[in-house]
């Protein structure tokens, strides 16, 4: 059976995110949240970008939030970029 690697690193962009590669999967953890920005192509080419935010110590849904179509980018990574920036602001904001 193959083992799936994890690759940790400290990000440089803003000291308290943690990020994890897994399974190709983006996931950061920030101020109790694990982050999950995520992109998706639309008919026009265009990205949207969305968010899963999850608390770090709870396993109940009411510590999930799902945010869709956050706004609209013309590349994958910016979409990933504004996802990832909306959730550091709200976890700050409301977290």
């Amino acid at each position: 059976m193959a083992l799936n690697r994890c690759t940790f690193r400290t990000a440089r962009a803003h000291p308290n995110i943690i990020k994890i590669k897994m399974q190709n999967k983006r996931i950061q953890q920030y101020n109790g949240y694990a982050v999950q920005p995520s992109a998706h192509r639309l008919p026009d080419g265009s990205f949207s970008s969305n968010l899963l935010l999850e608390r770090v110590d709870s396993s109940r849904a009411e510590g999930r939030y799902q945010f869709y179509s956050l706004d609209y980018f013309p590349s994958e990574k910016q979409a990933l970029q504004h996802s990832a920036r909306w959730a550091r602001n709200w976890v700050d904001t409301r977290g």
